[in-house]
């Protein structure tokens, strides 16, 4: 089982771009600022490119887990390591399921579920005690949800 690590890569890209539109003060960048309670002057004094390398490889991390998400091969994959290696039974369950569920539609599905399940419950947690409003917890998980669609329709559709 090879990994794909330019489709990690652009995966990790992804998350930079979906943010730069989702955040766009003609998309959700203005609603965000207000719940975040972001201001102008605080933004002026940031080090972006601290701000975007990090960002990208948090991204590439999370491509990273997106990925055994998304690509049901890796589980049967690990269940077959073990004390006597990969069993001759698993190549051939490979060359029968190789490309089983290797779509993007799949890919966005579980990345999609991911969103919702790991990332909504995470940031609305933070929220919670941050004293953040609802539409901090949706502005923020809503970019997360996409984000994990998108990058799991990369993932698993390349």
């Amino acid at each position: 089982m090879e990994i794909n690590f330019l489709a990690i890569l652009v995966a990790a890209v992804s998350a930079l771009v979906v943010g730069f539109i989702w955040y766009n003060p003609k998309v959700f960048g203005n609603a965000w600022m207000k719940a975040a309670d972001m201001t102008e002057e605080k933004m002026k004094g940031a080090n972006m490119a601290k701000i975007f390398i990090l960002a990208f490889i948090f991204a590439f991390l999370l491509a990273m887990s997106v990925m055994p998400m998304v690509v049901h091969q890796m589980g049967a994959f690990s269940l077959a390591q073990g004390e006597l290696g990969v069993l001759p039974s698993f190549d051939t369950f490979m060359a029968d399921y190789t490309n089983e569920f290797r779509t993007f539609k799949h890919g966005a599905f579980h990345g999609v579920l991911g969103g919702l399940f790991i990332a909504l419950p995470i940031i609305g947690t933070n929220a919670l005690f941050e004293r953040k409003g609802a539409k901090y917890i949706f502005i923020n998980s809503g970019y997360w949800i996409v984000t994990m669609g998108i990058m799991g329709a990369i993932i698993c559709g390349w």
